[in-house]
This record gives C-alpha cells, structure tokens and sequence, in this order.
C-alpha cells in the first residue's frame, strides 16, 4: 500500500468537526451530563494553587484558552480528551466539578497573580453574602463564562480505535502525565471495570515489597506499569509481538486496551500474578530484581527492569510448575535467579545501553527457558 492510500485509509477511519464554544456553554454541557470527566481521570488532576490561578488569571485577561478534545458517543454525549487540568480547575472554581464519589468538590479558593495580585483568596461567588468582597462580581463572572474555547471533536462515526490513538498521541508529547498514566486513562475510556480490577494487582504485598520503587515512583504509577508488563507479555506469542514492536510504550498501551476490549481472564492473570510474586518474595524479598554478584555472594544496586522482565514474567510463564509454598521450591528458585546473572546472553541484553524493544524480545524467552521446570 501506497503512503497516499495508507493516507487515505486513516483519514477514512476518522471523522472530526470543530468549533469555538464559551466557557458558559461548556459548562452548561458539563452540569447536564453532555460533557464527561470521568472521575477517575481526576487522579490525575495534579495542578497546584498557582497554576489554576494562572489559568484563570489568563482568562480574565483575554488569553486565548488552548483547544480541547472530546469524542462524541452513539447518544451524543461528548468525553472529554484533552483539557482535563483546564476544564477541572473552572469546573472546580465556578462550584460544580463532580469528585469520585460524585459529589460536587469544594470551591476552590485562588491566590495572588502576577499580573492580577488582587485574585489572591477571590471565590466563584458567595450565594450567601452578595457583598462578599472576596466573591468575583457578576461583570467578572460574565467576562469568565464568555471566554471562549476551541472544542475539536472526534465523530461518532470514526473508528472505535481513534480516540485511544488521539489521547495516547496529546498526551505523550509534554503532558505531565507518565507513560503509564496515559495508558490508565485508556483503559479507563475502553473499560472502566477492567481498569478497577487491573489497578488491584498493585495491592499485593509480596509485589509491593519486590519491586521497592520510590514514592515517586508510586504516585506515577510505575507499580502498575510493571504490571502491564507482566499481564501483556506473559503468555504472549513472542513471535507475534516481534512482529509489531517497533516501541515498548505503544506496545503496552495498544496491548492493554485490547485486553480489556476482549475481555481477557483477569481472575486467572490475577492468581498467576500472586502465585509468582509469593515465591518471588519468599525466595529473595526486596533483592529480586537486583544484580547478584557471584564473586561477592549478595545482590547489589537498584532493581531493574531487565530483570523483572526476566525474572517475573519468565517465572510467570511457568508459575504452574511451581510451588510456592514449598522450601525446596523457593530454594530452587533463588539458585535459578543466581545464576541467572551468570549467563552471558543475560548480561548483554540488559543495562541501559540496550533499547527497550531488543532486550524485551531476548530477555522474556531466555527468561521463560531459564525457569521451565
């Protein structure tokens, strides 16, 4: 296929409108329940006090507002796309931002601006005290609601794949977002109850204490990108992901929503994710995915993730065959990760120097060969 048909395949695939509306109008869509945040997405709703008075700030000097995206369901209701941090922080301002539990989340309060000193402690509006002096006047009100925004929109005839692919691409480009962030949210947009009983395996205690990341770490959701590791490339044919790895972070991404748009087993995922990281951390705890040292007899450094590939989705692969509980068992286990650092086709195809897509096509089989019973 030709790029210009390969051109006009994709255009084909995707049918979008635009325009400009007013912030009175989108939130008017937002208060009918047109226009949806889903709550979960405002875990990820991370601006500080200073940035959502700058933004409003902005507004009431005229700025332009940065275009959203949203994707228009069968019965018309929009999803928003792109715009969470903007919509959330007037949505929350103006007193109507749905929280998780759906009910509305406290107004929040601004400070001082650079240009604008005087929005420092300003409210939406005080229903109670017309004279606040704190509340913004109805000129201010006004001057907000008539702001307007471009609002790009993914058509409700475009391919069902469009709108992973649209958030997966504004996201990955400067957003504050992980990887992995980025790839929660799509799971979210393809299957909300998939992405609750996914964000469960983080839980596990043995799994909590092998892979020892930071609180960083953690609030970035790397826990649950090492996951989507093991629940992608487990059990997958490696011949068939060689085929179409060209990036391990698409890879995940593309790899999860179609899990949970075919509705994968997660009840067994879930027993052989347990099964592997009990014997993990009965077997060698907080050590598992560092470097062991033969000559020193002890592991050394920080985990890494040549290893969890290797050790975890090798063991993974084979869980069936172990036994956990057994010390005979966890004994073998520890002597096989040992001498696992041993093999020479391991230490070249780990380290920071190897691309992530080589090392993963070399490190998974060799890793499911080494722990094959």
């Amino acid at each position: 296929m030709s790029l210009s048909d390969e051109i006009e395949k994709r255009r084909r695939a995707i049918k979008t409108d635009s325009y400009s509306m007013s912030i009175g109008e989108i939130l008017n869509l937002y208060t009918s329940r047109e226009l949806n945040i889903n709550p979960n997405f405002q875990r990820m709703f991370r601006w500080n006090q200073e940035q959502k008075t700058r933004f409003l700030e902005s507004i009431l000097l005229g700025i332009p507002i940065p275009s959203i995206f949203v994707s228009q369901r069968e019965e018309g209701v929009w999803d928003l796309i792109d715009g969470l941090q903007r919509l959330s922080t007037i949505f929350e301002f103006s007193g109507v931002l749905l929280g998780p539990d759906q009910n509305i989340v406290e107004p929040s309060r601004l400070s001082k601006a650079k240009y604008l000193p005087s929005l420092e402690n300003k409210i939406w509006q005080n229903k109670d005290d017309d004279e606040d002096p704190n509340s913004l006047t109805a000129q201010q009100r006004i001057d907000i609601k008539r702001a307007k925004i471009d609002v790009n929109i993914i058509m409700r005839e475009s391919d069902n794949a469009a709108k992973y692919d649209l958030f997966e691409r504004i996201n990955t480009g400067g957003s504050k977002l992980s990887d992995q962030e980025v790839r929660n949210c799509l799971l979210i947009m393809a299957d909300v109850d998939f992405y609750n009983e996914f964000e469960k395996f983080v839980e596990n205690s043995d799994f909590e204490e092998c892979i020892a990341i930071t609180d960083r770490a953690k609030d970035e959701r790397y826990d649950m990108e090492l996951v989507a590791r093991f629940l992608t490339l487990r059990t997958a044919d490696m011949e068939i992901v060689r085929q179409s790895l060209v990036d391990v972070g698409t890879f995940l991404s593309e790899a999860l929503v179609k899990a949970a748009t075919e509705k994968i087993d997660l009840a067994a995922e879930r027993s052989a994710f347990d099964r592997t990281f009990n014997l993990i951390n009965s077997s060698l705890g907080v050590n598992a995915f560092r470097r062991f040292d033969a000559a020193k007899q002890r592991h050394l450094g920080m985990s890494q993730v040549s290893a969890f590939e290797a050790i975890a989705i090798g063991l993974g692969s084979n869980i069936g065959d172990w036994n956990p509980d057994d010390p005979t068992d966890q004994a073998e286990f520890k002597s096989r990760v040992e001498s696992l650092w041993s093999k020479e086709e391991f230490r070249n195809k780990q380290g920071s120097g190897v691309r992530g897509t080589d090392r993963i096509l070399n490190v998974i089989p060799l890793g499911r060969s080494h722990f094959r019973r």
